[in-house]
């Protein structure tokens, strides 16, 4: 199961590629809740609505970045290429033919 802080995490990763997809207030009430961790009761008394409009707000938004990302694989694919680049990083010694098949494995991706 993921912690708070990791699908805060997965939450801000999402937004930094899907935000424009995203309506006005979706992005308000994401930002409150996961760049500026208001509480849910902070947020309803900013924007003079129920503590219950606020979650299922947030729960929607957050299932719409999901959707986003189940068919577009943005942040899937960048967490691919972070990590063969830190693969290369790490390797020992890299020969010519090693890194040109990780540049061809990047440029796949």
């Amino acid at each position: 199961m993921e912690s708070q802080l990791e699908k805060t995490q997965r939450v801000n990763l999402l937004l930094d590629c899907y935000s424009d997809l995203l309506t006005d207030k979706q992005n308000l009430y994401l930002s409150y809740y996961y760049k500026e961790d208001l509480s849910l009761s902070e947020i309803a008394n900013e924007l003079g609505v129920s503590r219950n409009a606020v979650f299922d707000n947030l729960k929607r938004a957050v299932h719409s970045l999901e959707k986003y990302e189940e068919k577009l694989e943005l942040v899937k694919k960048h967490e691919e290429r972070l990590a063969l680049i830190d693969k290369i990083e790490n390797e020992e010694s890299i020969n010519r033919d090693s890194l040109n098949d990780y540049l061809k494995m990047l440029k796949e991706i």
